[in-house]
């Protein structure tokens, strides 16, 4: 059985950082991805994150902010967000293994989500 567990969230003013952490067991993980939820809105996809960690991917809103990286041997990927606005308030949710790459990911595990919350 695959379970995803994401730890990390909290609660920080502007400008602040925080590191999220997604923890998978019962596989070996391929494509690691992170997504968010803010209240009322769609979830949105943040980034991925290859295998080998040759590729990554942001959405243009988290560019030159966000940084996901995988560290294999723990089978563990992060987020680490910087100079985090009260717009990047959301549930944060990681992912794994996507059947279609990274950019356009289709993935097939998927963790509870941790909250984040900027305060102005």
């Amino acid at each position: 059985q695959v379970q995803l567990v994401e730890s990390g969230g909290g609660s920080v003013q502007a400008g602040g950082s925080l590191r999220l952490s997604c923890v998978v067991s019962g596989r070996i993980v391929y494509e690691g991805g992170w997504f968010r939820q803010a209240p009322g809105k769609e979830r949105e996809y943040v980034g991925g994150i290859t295998r080998l960690s040759s590729k990554k991917y942001y959405v243009d809103s988290v560019k030159g902010r966000f940084a996901i990286s995988r560290d294999n041997a723990r089978n563990t990927v992060y987020l680490q967000m910087n100079s985090l606005k009260p717009e990047d308030t959301a549930i944060y949710y990681c992912a794994a293994d996507s059947t279609s790459g990274i950019e356009y990911p289709e993935y097939r595990y998927w963790g509870q989500g941790t909250q984040v919350t900027v305060s102005s």
